[in-house]
């Protein structure tokens, strides 16, 4: 596999040379305002397909060369205006295509490339989408990339401490969605309780999240939909780019140091960033300074390409480093918390280790390499894609005191992933994709004690979708069989097999249909019906042993079988000139869904099992049916005339429940509780000339008690509900036509609350011996200050 993607950067070398010497394609053209037909200087012109971009000079011309030719989607795009997507036909030669935008104070369109063949607009997309630039990533308050995408309707985390945060969309987790990064799939041990995303935060330009099934385009796992975090967008063309970021935040004095730099020219174009990240233990006022939950990273990345008339090659390289605390919350009588020492003697941190950013046993070292090789090449009518990945995690547990370097767990995970399909020239409102893709990964055990079997995976999948646009009406759907291989390695410990050896094979067809209807230019009407499916993983498969940070010893089951969903969903969007609605509701019934159950002993009562020198009750890996229904909306008041302020309201809900009674409760487990998120913002000064776009807000977030939780097997409690009061300032600086700097000021939780999310994992560890409560509480006050200075320069 490694000699495929050698091959395929290889090729991608080789066309950067010979690439110039194409057919050259010139797209250009002037965007002005519709009020006063005067031109917008600084507006963008995106090809998302062919990954190029340009901004407008003072006079609002723009210039696209050497663009592929044919079919595309091009958007134009300006801060304060309606986006305008539109759907064109490039011929060899030049090219000539005007914009007029309309002042708008609610963005609602834009050009999503997840879960389709292609790119398409959002509003014809028939699932829920959410898109989220760079500047709404930096006007957040976040501890990693997950962390900044957990305020969007429907969208949760599952957190261990700060910088462990896994993705929930409605509900669903862990292997039940699917991380993009880059057009390559996310594999890093995403099945562990303490396994994050191994993503920069500050390299990412753009993220887009799919709200449903998506196993028609990616697969096995995508059954609750996709988190696309793309970092790679070249520079206009003919520049250099640059960035300096920096930021600090005052509870956990976590303070991060990113730059990048990159360029365009004459399709050539390169970047290169690196970044630095270091956090102390966070407080809050119940627990006072949390220990071991302090983390830092050195992470670093870029790419090297070439776009033109023929399509592009890009070579995308990125190598994340971080070392986090684990914690535990182990405490002494007085309620301190307690330190691990040699000897096994438990000792009480001062106030220099809280504030240390290097963290203590016990500790993980998680290493994450990737390179990428994205391509995209005009064929007869039509366009091939083609993207090859190999990745490699490895992910270290450091747990003896005693013995700081030894590693108790090691897992060391390659991964090669493969995608390419072609999509055909669009004819008569026809899209259409036809695809192959899937990856394959080995497993292998280095530490010294063992969770899972050494295995080798291979998956392979083939798809084909097609949009139809016709009248007002966007039709669209496909259908995709998947086969995966798994043959799990044996193990023996002391001549006694700990794990046997075993193969197993999952077949799978997954699919959907949907429509999106404009009843009118404001008002939009979304339906679908999607399949999707899950194949077990290892874990769950072949597990023998004591599950870390639980008092539970689990044994995976061979004879399990795939999860599978059918999935509806129903929308609308309401856009007008005062407010914005969208609502969303979807009903999602799976069959086989795996939970853990406990073991019965022979003689009745626990099965027990001894693990260091304890006896903990047994667990074994089962299935039920399934069903968890609910729903998300947006409302955004501007009247008219006072559309710079803007009351937003978020509202985000779902149930699950299993089809028969376990342990006297039918509810899933890690459901989000309700949350409502109230905001009022004003927007000011939009064509400032040393202060623009100065955004000020205050809102409350509102999340609800969660009394339905899995309480079979103690395995949830029921949570309370609480609210945070947030605030924020943002503005650019700017000087003549140039913006200078942006400032980010935001405060969350400014009444200090004390407070436990339902999804916090620290919620279950050991009660203070002084106050009763149990586990650990969530960040108190928190102010974070963001510089954000950008740099260009032409070099025509």
């Amino acid at each position: 596999m490694k000699k495929l993607l050698l091959f395929s950067i290889l090729a991608c070398l080789s066309l950067l040379v010979c690439g110039q010497q194409r057919t050259r394609t010139l797209l250009s053209g002037v965007i002005t305002d519709q009020k006063s037909g005067q031109p917008l200087a600084g507006a963008s012109v995106t090809l998302a397909d062919s990954k190029q971009g340009t901004t407008t000079d003072s006079s609002g011309n723009y210039t696209l060369r050497n663009i592929p030719f044919g079919h595309t989607i091009v958007e134009a795009s300006f801060e304060g205006y309606k986006t305008i997507v539109e759907h064109i036909d490039v011929v060899a030669g030049t090219n000539t295509k005007n914009f007029v935008l309309v002042s708008s104070v609610v963005e609602n369109e834009a050009v999503m490339v997840t879960a389709v063949g292609a790119a398409t607009s959002i509003r014809k997309a028939p699932i829920p989408v959410t898109r989220m630039n760079k500047t709404e990533l930096l006007s957040v308050a976040s501890t990693n990339i997950i962390d900044a995408i957990s305020r969007q309707p429907g969208v949760s985390q599952l957190t261990t401490g700060p910088a462990v945060s896994k993705p929930i969309i409605r509900g669903l987790g862990y292997n039940r969605l699917v991380v993009i990064n880059d057009g390559v799939r996310q594999e890093g041990q995403q099945w562990g309780d303490e396994h994050g995303i191994e993503i920069d935060e500050n390299s990412v330009s753009r993220i887009e999240i799919v709200k449903g099934p998506a196993s028609l385009i990616y697969g096995s796992d995508a059954m609750a939909g996709v988190v696309n975090i793309i970092t790679t967008t070249p520079a206009p063309q003919n520049t250099i780019r640059a960035n300096l970021l920096g930021s600090y935040g005052t509870n956990n004095r976590q303070r991060s140091f990113f730059g990048s730099i990159g360029g365009n020219q004459h399709g050539f174009n390169w970047n290169a960033w690196g970044d630095y990240v270091g956090a102390a233990d966070y407080k809050n006022k119940y627990d006072g300074r949390v220990w071991n939950s302090k983390f830092n990273e050195r992470n670093a990345g870029g790419y090297v390409g070439y776009n033109g008339a023929w399509g592009f090659s890009h070579i995308i390289v990125s190598n994340f480093n971080q070392k986090l605390g684990v914690v535990e919350g182990e405490r002494n009588p007085d309620g301190s918390f307690v330190k691990a020492l040699p000897g096994g003697i438990d000792g009480q941190p001062v106030q220099a280790d809280f504030n240390s950013i290097t963290p203590s046993v016990p500790f993980q070292s998680i290493r994450h390499f990737k390179v990428i090789a994205d391509n995209s090449f005009r064929v007869g009518t039509g366009r091939l894609s083609l993207n090859l990945g190999w990745q490699r995690n490895q992910r270290q547990e450091f747990g003896n005191a005693d013995d700081p370097a030894e590693q108790s767990l090691y897992f060391d995970l390659h991964t090669f992933n493969y995608n390419t399909a072609y999509h055909f020239h669009d004819s008569n409102g026809w899209t259409t994709s036809i695809g192959i893709g899937g990856m394959a990964q080995n497993s292998r055990n280095k530490g010294v004690e063992v969770l899972i079997p050494e295995y080798n995976l291979f998956d392979i999948g083939s798809f084909v979708y097609t949009q139809k646009t016709k009248g007002k009406a966007t039709f669209s759907g496909g259908i995709r069989y998947d086969h995966r291989s798994l043959d799990s390695k044996e193990l023996l410990e002391n001549n006694t097999p700990k794990f046997v050896a075993f193969t197993k094979n999952f077949s799978n067809v997954s699919g959907s249909a949907g429509m999106s209807y404009a009843a009118a230019q404001n008002l939009i009407f979304k339906a679908n019906l999607a399949r999707g499916f899950r194949s077990p993983s290892i874990p769950e498969l072949a597990s023998n042993g004591a599950h870390e940070g639980t008092n539970r010893y689990e044994y995976g089951d061979r004879n399990l079988q795939s999860e599978t969903s059918w999935q509806g969903d129903l929308g609308m969007e309401i856009n007008s000139d005062h407010f914005l609605v969208n609502a969303s509701v979807f009903y999602n019934s799976i069959h086989n869904f795996i939970f853990y159950r406990k073991l019965e002993g022979s003689r009745g009562g626990d099965s027990l099992v001894m693990a260091d020198g304890n006896l903990i009750p047994a667990y074994q890996f089962s299935q039920q049916s399934a069903r968890l229904a609910g729903f998300e909306m947006l409302v955004d008041l501007h009247p008219h005339p006072f559309d710079w302020l803007h009351w937003q309201n978020t509202l985000s809900y779902v149930n699950g429940r299993f089809g028969q009674s376990i342990e006297g409760t039918r509810n899933v487990p890690f459901i989000p509780a309700t949350r409502w998120i109230t905001e009022l913002r004003a927007e000011l000064l939009p064509q400032g000339k040393k202060m623009r776009n100065l955004s000020l807000y205050v809102e409350a977030d509102n999340t609800f008690s969660q009394n339905k939780p899995f309480t079979a097997y103690a395995t949830e409690t029921a949570t309370k509900g609480y609210t945070l009061l947030n605030a924020g300032i943002t503005t650019n600086i700017r000087s003549g036509n140039k913006t200078l700097f942006s400032m980010y000021l935001i405060g969350n939780n400014l009444t200090d609350v004390a407070y436990q999310n339902h999804l916090s994992r620290l919620k279950y560890t050991d009660v203070n011996p002084v106050t009763g409560r149990q586990g650990v509480f969530n960040t108190g006050r928190n102010v974070v200050f963001k510089i954000n200075v950008p740099l260009q320069f032409e070099t025509k």
